[in-house]
C-alpha cells in the first residue's frame, strides 16, 4: 500500500512530455555546470522597464553593468552583519540588485516577503532586527497608514532608502518625528541597473535624489538644445556611468534616441526633469511626458502630488490631466482618503485645502475619490492607466 505521503504527491509529467521534473530528481541527476565562459560584457539579464511612461522594453545589461551597482552597498554602510528586508519584487531591477546580488556579494542576511503586507513587514523588522530596508515610498505611506502604527518596533532600522517615486516631504518628516528615521532617497532606472544617484546616509536631503554615486557623471541639460545648464536651472537629467545599459532589445530607434554624446561621452537621456544645487545634489521635477498645459501654465503632477500629501485628509494622491474646454487641459486629483476621513471629507474639502497651499493654476479643478490607486508589481503608481481611463 502506498503511504499517505506518496498519495499526496501529484503525478509528474515525464521528461519527454515537458521540461518540468521534480526537484529531488533534478538533484539526483548529479549534473554540474560547465566551465565559466561568460565575459564582463556578455549579456547577463534582460529586465523590462515598468511601463509607467509607455510599453515595457527589455534593457540589455551585462555582467559589468550589474556588477557596478552590486558592489555599491558600501554607500549605505552595508556589510556581512547587515539584515535587509527583501520586499521589492526580485523581477524588478531594484529588488534584483539589492535583494539578491548585493546581499550575496556582501554575505548579508535578507528577510524575504513574497508580497507586500504592512503588518507582516513590521513584525519581521522587529523579529529579525532588520537594519537596512530599501523600498518604494508607497510602502512607507501604506505602513504609516496602519491603525497599528504605534505598536510597530522599528528601532533596529538604521538605513531606510529607496526610490521609484518621490518621497513626499510630509511623509519623510513624519518618519523623522515619530521614528527618528531619515529616508535616504535614491534615483535610478531599469536602464541604469537601479541607482545612479543616492543620498549619503549621514547627510541626506529630503525630497532629493542625492548625488551621483561611484563613477557616475550626471548633468542637467536643456531637453531641446542639449546644452548643459547651471546649478538651480531645471532641465533633463542625463547620466554617464558604468551601470548604464547597452540598449533596448529589438528597438534600435529607441536605443539611438536614448543616448546623446557630450564632450566625447555617451550619456543616457533619462526623460526626467530635474535640477542640481550648488552642492551637487539632484532634485527631480517630473517626467517630461507628464506635464499638464493649463492655459499655457506648466503644471508638473509630481509637485502637486507632493503638496497634497501634506493635507491631513489624504493618504495617497495621483495627478493626471483632464480635458477642459477653456484651459485646454486642467488638473485632476485621484485621491485615496485616510481611514478617518472616509465618509466625512468631500471633494470640495480637497479643493479648498489646495487653494490655501499652492498656486491657483496648480489647484485640482476635479477631484475623484477611489479606494486604491493602481500599482505595478514593483509598487509604482500606474498614473498612465488613470490617464488613459480619463481619455
Amino acid at each position: 500500500m502506498p503511504s499517505a505521503a506518496a498519495k499526496a504527491v501529484p503525478p509528474w509529467p515525464r521528461a519527454g512530455e515537458t521540461w518540468a521534473v521534480p526537484w529531488a530528481e533534478a538533484l539526483a541527476a548529479g549534473h554540474r555546470p560547465g566551465a565559466l565562459t561568460a565575459q564582463p560584457d556578455d549579456l547577463a539579464v534582460l529586465p523590462y522597464t515598468s511601463g509607467t511612461t509607455g510599453m515595457p522594453k527589455g534593457c540589455l545589461h551585462t555582467h559589468r553593468t550589474l556588477m557596478a551597482n552590486t558592489v555599491g552597498g558600501q554607500w549605505s554602510h552595508a556589510g556581512p552583519e547587515t539584515v535587509s528586508l527583501g520586499v521589492v519584487p526580485m523581477f524588478h531591477i531594484t529588488g534584483l540588485v539589492y535583494g539578491v546580488l548585493g546581499s550575496v556579494y556582501l554575505g548579508a542576511t535578507a528577510v524575504l516577503l513574497p508580497r507586500w503586507d504592512r503588518e507582516l513587514a513590521a513584525r519581521l523588522i522587529a523579529r529579525h532586527r532588520v537594519s537596512h530596508w530599501t523600498c518604494i515610498p508607497t510602502m512607507i505611506i501604506d505602513l504609516l497608514g496602519s491603525p497599528n502604527l504605534a505598536q510597530f518596533d522599528l528601532s533596529s532600522l538604521r538605513n531606510l532608502s529607496g526610490g521609484g517615486a518621490a518621497m513626499p516631504q510630509a511623509v519623510a518628516e513624519r518618519l523623522q518625528r515619530e521614528f527618528g528615521l531619515t529616508f535616504a532617497e535614491g534615483y535610478g532606472l531599469t536602464e541604469t541597473a537601479a541607482p545612479s544617484h543616492a543620498n549619503p546616509p549621514e547627510r541626506a536631503k529630503l525630497q532629493c535624489l542625492g548625488m551621483p554615486i561611484f563613477g557616475v557623471d550626471s548633468r542637467i541639460v536643456d531637453p531641446v538644445t542639449l546644452q548643459e545648464l547651471p546649478p538651480g536651472e531645471a532641465g533633463e537629467i542625463v547620466t554617464h556611468g558604468p551601470m548604464v545599459f547597452k540598449g533596448y532589445r529589438g528597438h534600435p530607434e529607441a536605443t539611438e534616441a536614448a543616448f546623446v554624446e557630450i564632450e566625447g561621452k555617451r550619456f543616457f537621456r533619462t526623460g526626467d526633469l530635474g535640477r542640481m544645487d550648488e552642492e551637487g545634489y539632484f532634485f527631480i521635477t517630473d517626467r517630461l511626458k507628464r506635464m499638464i498645459n493649463a492655459s499655457g501654465f506648466k503644471v508638473w503632477p509630481s509637485e502637486v502630488e507632493l503638496l497634497l500629501y501634506k493635507c491631513p485628509l489624504v493618504q495617497e494622491a495621483c495627478i493626471i490631466a483632464a480635458k477642459d474646454a477653456y484651459r485646454g487641459e486642467t488638473v485632476k486629483a485621484v485621491i485615496v482618503l485616510r481611514a478617518e476621513a472616509k465618509g466625512q471629507a468631500t471633494e470640495q474639502d480637497i479643493v479648498d485645502w489646495a487653494r490655501e497651499h499652492m498656486a491657483a493654476y496648480k489647484v485640482p479643478r476635479i477631484v475623484q475619490f477611489v479606494d486604491s490607486l493602481p500599482k505595478s508589481g514593483s509598487g509604482k503608481v500606474m498614473w498612465r492607466l488613470l490617464q488613459e481611463a480619463e481619455g
